[in-house]
């Protein structure tokens, strides 16, 4: 008599990858939110046993591509992920591996270098009005919570003029991490501010004049700098 099979047996668990396949196909071709169908109409669809639908769908739901609404009207929903939350997942991730603010200054910067260059390029003329009020407000901070508070709106704005989900998300990751632990000031006292000053207006005035070689010139600039500031 052959043995039944366990269902942590590989062909099991390939089974369930292939299905999860499937359903995040299908939910990523529907807007977040629509109703991808009940569970004995996906099992029925898919040609899998509704056991192997169940296993799929909390691989999903772990991922943020799926809910389970129960009672009339219910059935399976697709959804989008919150980035969010996926960047305090992957910064608790760093942590555990015990991952440095050295190394998050690195991939901040990194990313600069990239993306400061290509906002240069950008087409959008009213995002280059925003940018040119954001640079108003450099000589207005005073403090390191200013400056970081313009940063993070520098950066809102650059990844609206620089359509790159995997860098904003990457460059969220870094941010979150780098801030989730005390961190040596890296501007501190009127020299320092005086230098970040002087560096945001250099950066942002080249992506303003739609210059993306001189916009990376002074990222790479800014970078070789900022990691001095914060040598090991």
């Amino acid at each position: 008599m052959a043995k039944s099979k366990h269902p942590d047996e590989p062909d099991t668990q390939r089974l369930v990858s292939a299905t999860a396949e499937r359903l995040r196909e299908l939910i990523l071709s529907e807007a977040p939110d629509e109703r991808i169908g009940a569970l004995p109409d996906l099992a029925r669809s898919l040609g899998v046993g509704t056991a192997t639908v169940q296993q799929a769908a909390r691989v999903l739901e772990h991922e943020g591509l799926l809910h389970v609404r129960r009672g009339p009207g219910g059935g399976y929903f697709g959804r989008r992920p919150d980035a969010a939350a996926l960047e305090r997942s992957m910064a608790a991730y760093l942590r555990g591996r015990h991952s440095d603010h050295y190394e998050a200054l690195e991939m901040m910067t990194l990313l600069d270098c990239e993306i400061m260059p290509a906002a240069a390029s950008c087409r959008n003329d009213t995002l280059f009005e925003e940018l040119a009020v954001l640079e108003m407000r450099i000589d207005q901070c005073v403090t390191s919570e200013d400056s970081v508070a313009l940063e993070d709106d520098l950066h809102a704005i650059l990844f609206k003029m620089v359509d790159r989900p995997l860098m904003e998300l990457l460059a969220g990751v870094a941010m979150r991490f780098y801030r989730s632990a005390p961190i040596p000031r890296i501007f501190e006292g009127e020299e320092g501010l005086h230098a970040w000053r002087r560096w945001r207006h250099h950066i942002i005035g080249a992506i303003i004049d739609k210059d993306p070689d001189r916009a990376r010139f002074e990222a790479e600039r800014h970078r070789r700098e900022l990691l001095r500031r914060v040598a090991r």
